[in-house]
């Protein structure tokens, strides 16, 4: 499908939440990368989780209509037909993620007899009930639904494996695109007023950035600081439902002074350079923007096997990641980093200079131009 090539493209976006995470984030960079030619209109299944709004340059024509057909819950024949009649305006759909799976439904059981545009789906991982095991009755929905897509992008080579053995699209469908960063800015030194937090002379932070989510497992990263010397700190950068669990933890094991959680922030390029050992323990990842986020600060980072990252971290970060769910190989490794300064140095320039030549934003821009673009039949 081609569109007249002297009006702006309109691009519908259909999220369960747009807070501030991965996906979200990514979308928004992709938004100001390709500029204010498009008219983006963004709707998202959460109204109160919007925090990716704050990221959209000034000058993109994006709009948030809060009147779009409700896409949650089972998919009756009335809904999916009230979702495709609301897709008929725009010139393409981009779909994320198992919470936008209705939308994707009702476009391709309705795409010919409607004149629906292209639909592209982005899948980038698992909530808490599909981290350690798919749901079938979801795999099977996902292989109908998607069968009318004109593609299928995921960032990370175990997606893209679950799409083709699990989901049984074929291989032109999929299509695997890393997720980019501005590696010049994460490469550039902190903004030590940025954060509510202040970094005291002495003091050491192990850091992450995560929504805070149960897949993300961040009270077993508040355990596993719990015997690291006094001046290792934990800053733990974002917001979410598990503060609280996270707060408790920490006053379970009388660590409350040495664990910080100072909420999200705008730009987190300004920050993580404070960290001097980057963690994760997730239960399910794929590929992390902020691992790419923390090597591009040169960084060395500690993370369990799980997704792409084993791929992503250069060579000499390899001994340092663990066994998914194992509190205590995570402290392990986080107390052999603390005690080798040196060690960190080292692994965190090897980690740069791979994200440098590997994560930088400019080429997954590309890649993304040219599938929107082979999509719509417009350069954009």
């Amino acid at each position: 499908m081609s569109t007249p090539a002297d009006r702006p493209l309109r691009i519908l976006h259909c999220h369960s939440t747009f807070g501030a995470g991965g996906k979200e984030l990514r979308s928004v960079a992709l938004m100001n990368a390709f500029g204010a030619t498009l008219e983006n209109v963004v709707v998202s299944g959460d109204l109160e989780a919007m925090g990716a709004r704050d990221h959209i340059a000034d000058d993109i024509k994006a709009s948030f209509p809060a009147d779009f057909p409700d896409f949650g819950g089972l998919p009756s024949p009335g809904r999916l037909v009230n979702i495709a009649q609301a897709l008929k305006p725009f010139d393409l759909i981009l779909t994320y993620n198992w919470g936008a799976m209705n939308v994707v439904m009702a476009h391709t059981v309705f795409a010919r007899n409607f004149g629906l545009p292209p639909l592209i789906h982005h899948e980038d991982g698992f909530n808490e009930d599909e981290a350690g095991r798919l749901i079938p009755r979801r795999n099977w929905f996902r292989r109908a639904a998607l069968t009318g897509t004109h593609s299928l992008i995921v960032p990370s080579m175990v997606l893209e494996q679950i799409a083709l053995n699990v989901w049984q699209q074929p291989r032109s469908r999929v299509k695997r695109i890393g997720n980019g960063i501005d590696t010049v800015a994460f490469a550039a030194q902190p903004d030590h007023a940025a954060l509510r937090v202040i970094k005291r002379r002495g003091e050491r932070w192990i850091g992450t950035l995560a929504g805070l989510r149960a897949v993300k497992q961040l009270p077993m990263l508040v355990r596993a600081i719990r015997d690291l010397p006094e001046e290792w700190q934990l800053v733990i950068i974002g917001d979410g439902p598990e503060r609280d669990a996270i707060r408790a933890e920490a006053n379970r094991l009388d660590i409350s002074h040495r664990v910080h959680l100072p909420g999200a922030v705008n730009d987190p390029a300004s920050v993580i350079g404070l960290f001097d050992i980057f963690a994760l323990s997730s239960r399910s990842e794929q590929f992390p923007l902020s691992v790419a986020e923390a090597m591009a600060a040169g960084l060395p980072v500690v993370a369990p096997d799980v997704g792409d990252i084993r791929n992503m971290l250069a060579e000499p970060n390899a001994p340092f990641i663990a066994i998914p769910d194992d509190t205590e190989a995570l402290g392990a490794m986080l107390a052999e980093l603390a005690h080798d300064a040196d060690l960190r140095v080292r692994i965190g320039a090897a980690n740069k200079a791979k994200a440098t030549a590997e994560f930088d934003v400019s080429t997954m821009v590309d890649r993304y131009r040219a599938a929107y673009g082979k999509a719509t039949g417009r350069i954009f």
